[in-house]
């Protein structure tokens, strides 16, 4: 059930961050709303040996292949990474980082699930890439990268 929830909450936080101003994407974003839809149909129904194919909806390595595509093609517009990078930015940006970090959530309850119960295999690397497609959407919400926060070693500000 903690699977569930979590791809839900995903698809939740993937509403909110439509709602804001900047949010890049909008129809990639409600594709992958409705195939979250789809990681919960398949997670309902554990698959099993005798199981007749196109009976039951799977995620597919057609699907995963396509959130592969879409990280190569938006990571083109983006300067290499120099360093790690904060969560924030723009409130675009923030919500991203907050998708990524529920379905990376998610995909660790995946992992215990998969410990004692049959899962399609499509439905973790769905996930994975998922969450790596969340960064970058970050990054160019924060104007392709040029206001990504940088991560600075032991933390030197002024309280």
């Amino acid at each position: 059930m903690a699977a569930f929830g979590e791809v839900d909450e995903v698809n939740a936080v993937i509403g909110v961050a439509l709602l804001v101003p900047g949010v890049p994407e909008s129809s990639l974003l409600r594709t992958i709303q409705n195939d979250l839809f789809d990681v919960g149909a398949d997670l309902c129904v554990p698959p099993n040996d005798a199981e007749e194919p196109g009976k039951c909806l799977r995620v597919t390595p057609e699907q995963v292949e396509k959130l592969e595509k879409t990280i190569d093609r938006l990571n083109e517009r983006l300067e290499p990474l120099r360093s790690f990078i904060l969560p924030g930015g723009s409130p675009a940006a923030a919500h991203f980082h907050l998708a990524r970090t529920v379905c990376r959530r998610a995909e660790r309850s995946l992992v215990t699930l998969i410990a004692v119960e049959p899962v399609n295999p499509q439905v973790l690397i769905y996930l994975n890439r998922l969450s790596d497609l969340f960064f970058v959407l970050a990054r160019i919400a924060n104007d392709d990268g040029k206001k990504d926060v940088l991560w600075i070693p032991g933390g030197k500000f002024e309280i």
